[in-house]
């Protein structure tokens, strides 16, 4: 229980100092890299490219055609943002990085559009 607490405390810090992504962009974001390391034949590092693919395809798994919306909807927008929330939770220590790891290795992977389709909310 204290780790849990202690777990959203840290999420709950990143959202007062910058308020620009939902909670659950965070969560999405740690349940993402954790599908994508599980289908390593090996656990191990990935970059920062291979997150963001890895986070497309659980995003589209998880939310089929609404994938884009949901995402859009937490404060997500651009690969960059998946980046900037690594980066946050780097920061208050939920995750950790490496010395070659930057946030720029996250900037234009795929553009959402194409990557996620163009949702229509209407028959137009």
């Amino acid at each position: 229980m204290e780790e849990s607490e202690n777990y959203l405390n840290k999420i709950e810090a990143i959202l007062e100092k910058d308020p620009s992504y939902k909670f659950e962009a965070y969560t999405f974001v740690l349940a993402a890299l954790h599908d994508t390391v599980s289908r390593l034949k090996k656990p191990r590092h990935i970059t920062g490219n291979e997150l963001a693919v890895g986070i497309r395809a659980y995003a589209l798994d998880q939310f089929g055609p609404m994938a884009r919306t949901v995402l859009n909807h937490w404060g997500i927008h651009t690969t960059l943002d998946f980046g900037k929330i690594v980066f946050a939770l780097i920061e208050v220590k939920l995750l950790s990085k490496q010395p070659e790891d930057r946030l720029e290795d996250f900037d234009k992977v795929y553009e959402f559009e194409d990557s996620f389709g163009k949702y229509k909310m209407s028959d137009e």
